[in-house]
């Protein structure tokens, strides 16, 4: 009996267990759908104007940084799991996309979001660990507590306080030229062409008067460029400049038959009535 007595509490305790871990897998789904759903509510989205603080201690206005295609990386700098991760992936995409859409075509700003310990020199710390420093067009900052609250809600970041950091959405953010966010990209090693498509989108929409040859044969090249999985990389891809060229002959060629056929047709039209018109009369 005492064994039976034993074996049910034994029995209870590990329904108990098990629903307790139920309950909070269930709590963390429901909160991962909340992260979620805040973060896609932000797209459409217009930046403010927020001063910043630069990584060498200087004023830095956000504005300043969406004169065209903005990434946005949310960061706190004692983070040792995910946000190294984040970043060296980053890294690696950003290098990529700039050789396929210009060193000059996009910005890319790492914003540390933990207003009390994200100081200059920590950013510093950051830029070096993680090889962005020297990066073309790629800022570090932070911001006062105030400013960061109002920045991460209009972006739709979420972070809970945990022990010794932060819990917090896996989340890039592609602004456009003129501070509108237009795109969430999930993840630590996300897909390359997740986050340099809506880039490419970007830069092919900045519309101007009357481009130059040299920023012709650049949007050309934006246009001709395609996503290798198996390298990882963005290239040229000369198929489909085979593919343009060729099927521009092919169409010139038909242009051309169809011009000859219809000069013949006219002239065999012309030639009766030449024939008759040259003919001598009849006398009665």
């Amino acid at each position: 009996m005492g064994a039976l007595r034993a074996g049910l509490r034994l029995l209870l305790a590990a329904a108990a267990v098990a629903a307790g871990a139920g309950a909070v897998a269930a709590a963390a789904e429901d909160a991962a759908a909340r992260a979620y759903a805040t973060s896609q509510a932000a797209i459409g989205n217009r930046l403010g104007e927020h001063r910043l603080t630069g990584m060498d201690g200087a004023p830095l206005a956000l504005s300043a940084l969406t004169d065209r295609p903005l990434v946005l990386s949310v960061v706190y700098t004692s983070c040792g799991t995910v946000c190294p991760v984040v970043s060296d992936h980053l890294r690696d995409v950003v290098r990529d996309a700039r050789r396929a859409l210009g060193e000059d075509s996009f910005n890319v700003l790492t914003f540390g979001f933990d207003a009390r310990r994200d100081t200059p020199e920590k950013l510093r710390g950051f830029a070096v660990s993680h090889r962005i420093t020297g990066e073309p067009r790629w800022w570090l900052a932070s911001a006062d507590p105030a400013t960061t609250a109002v920045l991460l809600r209009e972006i739709g970041f979420s972070y809970d306080d945990i022990a010794g950091g932060f819990r917090h959405v896996t989340q890039t953010t592609v602004i456009a030229p003129g501070g509108e966010v237009i795109r969430q990209v999930y993840g630590e090693d996300f897909p390359a062409p997740m986050l340099v498509e809506p880039l490419k989108q970007l830069v092919l929409g900045r519309g101007t008067p009357a481009p130059q040859p040299a920023e012709l044969w650049k949007r050309i090249a934006f246009l001709c460029t395609t996503y290798d999985p198996v390298t990882g990389a963005y290239r040229f891809d000369y198929a489909i400049f085979f593919g343009i060229f060729f099927g521009g002959s092919s169409l010139l060629m038909m242009a051309l038959v169809i011009w000859r056929l219809w000069r013949e047709r006219r002239r065999a039209m012309a030639a009766p009535a030449a024939s008759a018109a040259s003919a001598p009369g009849r006398v009665g």
